[in-house]
């Protein structure tokens, strides 16, 4: 039985680190815009961590692309490729 793996649209998935760091910046900006303490800082730390995530996943993706190009069949890096035996 074969599963049905939901995809995201091409578009949305490489604009999603811009957008984690796009988050991660508004939360910094409401982090140092905030008069009271107890928001600020669940509001900077939370805008670091999406700032960070960003930059680690197109760095990956980057990574990624490099390496594969370096294949003579890059698509079995993916796991798309079926098993001949089945």
């Amino acid at each position: 039985m074969r599963h049905r793996q939901l995809r995201l649209a091409r578009p949305l998935y490489e604009c999603l680190p811009w957008l984690y760091m796009a988050c991660g910046l508004a939360a910094l900006v409401a982090s140092y815009r905030q008069t009271w303490p107890r928001a600020s800082i669940p509001l900077g730390l939370a805008g670091i961590v999406a700032l960070l995530a960003g930059a680690v996943v197109m760095l990956r993706r980057q990574e990624y692309r490099r390496m594969r190009t370096r294949y003579v069949r890059p698509d079995a890096l993916s796991g798309s490729e079926e098993d001949p035996g089945e």
